[in-house]
């Protein structure tokens, strides 16, 4: 079964960007920065596992903190993409870059406006 876009903009844009970290990971395993990899790889899907989560919350409160643990997973993200681009172990590509921070950008709004 096929992913199918829930005409969500947090939803959608935070399950692709998963899809592109998981494809950048297995781009660092194959150079054999396995630690780094993995580190990224959980950080960065877990952002939309997160936003997936806070729309079956039962609160606002609920939803908000669920979006609250995924913005703290994207900054993590960036922390991780941040050292691989300072260290140059590995060539972080700008629209993985730019989607990470769309979603942080997307998260605060979203956060403050509910």
């Amino acid at each position: 079964m096929n992913y199918v876009p829930r005409n969500n903009a947090i939803v959608d844009k935070s399950f692709y960007f998963a899809c592109k970290i998981v494809l950048y990971s297995e781009e660092l395993k194959e150079k054999r920065y396995y630690e780094i990899a993995n580190q990224l790889l959980k950080s960065g899907t877990s952002i939309g596992a997160n936003v997936r989560e806070s729309q079956r919350g039962v609160s606002t409160k609920d939803f908000k903190n669920k979006l609250g643990i995924a913005l703290k997973e994207a900054d993590e993200t960036s922390y991780w993409l941040d050292i691989i681009e300072q260290t140059k172990i590995y060539e972080v590509p700008v629209e993985l870059r730019d989607d990470c921070e769309e979603l942080m950008k997307l998260l605060v709004t979203i956060i403050k406006n509910s």
